[in-house]
């Protein structure tokens, strides 16, 4: 009986299957809706391929229907490329929709500037549901900004089994005495493409690949307005006897026309504050009469990174007027280095916005230190004297650390770390703001950071809390450090470091003067 049973039913359901008509599809070209009747897909490099973007295609009737054609307007010759239901191509046919349902497709692009409109630089074209002859047809266009640039990048030599050998830079011997190399090569005055690779203009950017190295003997300089990106883990390095020089100057519009800018090669608002997409301007050992002035540096996992100095009383680096945001790790390590530095600001990185290591001789006057990075266990300011071998730690002297008007503050309670070691730490904070929330008094009896000893500290404002000696930045989290009308920073500066400066925003500074690299301002 249950045999029977289960016969009768197993017969009832294919039956009420044959007669379904769920699956049936009709014919249509119309009345299809979309997320978006233009897909803007964001500024690309000339033959660097796009991220990919999404437009949802709803079917919105209580019919399934089947598309007869879909694809782009140009063709197998667009420079577009869709995902249709998993089908990568240009051009599909009878593509199906359930009732009620919707689809994605995914756009990418890699065009070249030639290929775009010589007046604008966009390359377009449309996906076309239907013929275009069709009167029922429709249409989504499709647009995209295509950037001429110079590329730099290292040479390669394929290998029998089909891989690539690229040219590297060596950059010594590690601790065991083997050599130390990375992908890359020197740049070149007369380069067969790019023609003069050691002066950088602003006619139009610089992609690196790999790291760009300024040869022994020669000057890298960088023209005010110049935009240069770097591809992940690629970045620049400057030689012994070798030298940079970034003239940024101060722009008067928002689209920054003069200031320089070092930031990745993803162009996508997505990827336009995301720490660690490249790696870092490396001064190495020897490196000499680096200037830079006006440039942003963002995006990168060092930011600036200085190895040892010139060996002259000269600092080996001066900067000013420079911004250093989003590091993955620091925003400037210098390690026994020698740098002068006038409205600097640094902020949202890692470890330290500043990490003064292995001694050296450091001046800032007028920055603004910050660090809102989200994580309880980043400083502001490092200062130490020291590193870590297997043998024992290996002093060197920190001869100078003279902070003059400084703001030194961040998300987390200690705005300063000073480790000393050696026997020579010299260092003074004057008229700075800086915090240093003690909330365990774990430090009160380390004569680092004795606050009332002027020689160390002199007349300083200590944050001891969160709302004690407030910087009153307008978004921190956001890198607008400059400071508000309700700033414990505002007046407070000692002015005879101020007389006859100017802010980073190229403003007087007034007596008195405001700590920092900013003068203060009402907020909108």
């Amino acid at each position: 009986m249950r045999r029977l049973l289960l016969l009768i039913l197993i017969g009832l359901a294919a039956t009420l299957t044959s007669c379904r008509n769920d699956f049936d599809f009709e014919s249509r070209t119309g009345g299809l809706e979309f997320s978006k009747d233009t897909v803007y897909l964001d500024t690309v490099f000339t033959n660097i391929g796009s991220s990919t973007y999404t437009l949802k295609v709803y079917n919105r009737s209580d019919k399934n229907i089947s598309i007869p054609s879909l694809g782009l307007k140009k063709g197998t010759t667009s420079k577009y490329r869709l995902m249709v239901d998993g089908m990568a191509g240009q051009v599909f046919e009878n593509v199906e929709i359930l009732a009620k349902d919707s689809m994605y497709i995914f756009v990418s692009v890699t065009a070249d500037v030639a290929d775009a409109n010589p007046t604008d630089f966009l390359y377009t074209d449309k996906i076309l549901f239907g013929d275009e002859l069709n009167p029922n047809h429709q249409d989504v266009d499709l647009v995209t900004l295509i950037q001429d640039a110079y590329f730099i990048y290292p040479g390669r030599v394929q290998n029998p089994d089909d891989s690539y050998t690229y040219d590297e830079l060596n950059l010594g011997v590690d601790g065991d005495g083997n050599p130390v190399t990375i992908r890359g090569r020197f740049l070149e005055e007369t380069h067969p493409i790019n023609g003069d690779e050691l002066h950088w203009t602003n006619t139009k950017p610089y992609v690196i690949y790999g790291y760009a190295a300024v040869p022994s003997n020669k000057t890298l300089v960088v023209d005010a307005g110049a935009r240069v990106h770097f591809h992940a883990e690629s970045g620049l390095i400057v030689a012994n006897n070798a030298s940079l020089q970034v003239n940024g100057n101060t722009s008067t519009t928002e689209a920054l026309e003069n200031e320089v800018i070092f930031e990745g090669d993803r162009l996508e608002p997505d990827f336009s504050e995301v720490p660690g997409q490249w790696g870092t301007i490396w001064l190495t050992q020897g490196s000499t009469n680096n200037q830079i002035k006006n440039l942003t540096i963002k995006n990168a996992t060092v930011g600036l990174l200085i190895s040892g100095n010139d060996g002259t009383p000269t600092p080996t680096l001066d900067i000013e007027n420079t911004q250093i945001y989003n590091c993955a790790n620091v925003g400037i390590l210098a390690r026994t280095g020698n740098i002068e530095g006038r409205n600097v600001v640094i902020n949202n990185c890692g470890q330290a916005a500043f990490a003064g290591s292995y001694g050296g001789s450091y001046e800032f006057t007028h920055c603004t230190f910050a660090n809102y990075w989200s994580s309880p266990s980043q400083t502001v300011v490092l200062l130490d004297d020291y590193i870590q071998t297997t043998s024992g730690n290996i002093t060197e002297p920190l001869t100078k650390a003279n902070f003059k008007n400084c703001i030194i503050y961040g998300s987390s309670n200690l705005g300063i770390n000073l480790k000393k070691e050696g026997s020579i730490f010299n260092y003074n904070f004057d008229h700075c703001l800086i915090k240093f929330a003690d909330y365990s008094n774990q430090f009160t009896t380390n004569p680092l950071y004795d606050f009332s000893n002027s020689a160390l500290f002199d007349n300083c404002l200590i944050a001891r809390n969160t709302t004690n000696n407030n910087p009153d930045f307008k978004d921190a989290r956001n890198n607008e450090l400059i400071i508000g009308e309700d700033s414990a920073a505002k007046g407070s500066a000692d002015y005879n470091f101020s007389s006859g400066t100017f802010d980073i925003l190229n403003n007087s500074r007034t007596n008195p003067s405001d700590i920092g690299a900013y003068n203060w301002t009402t907020f909108d």
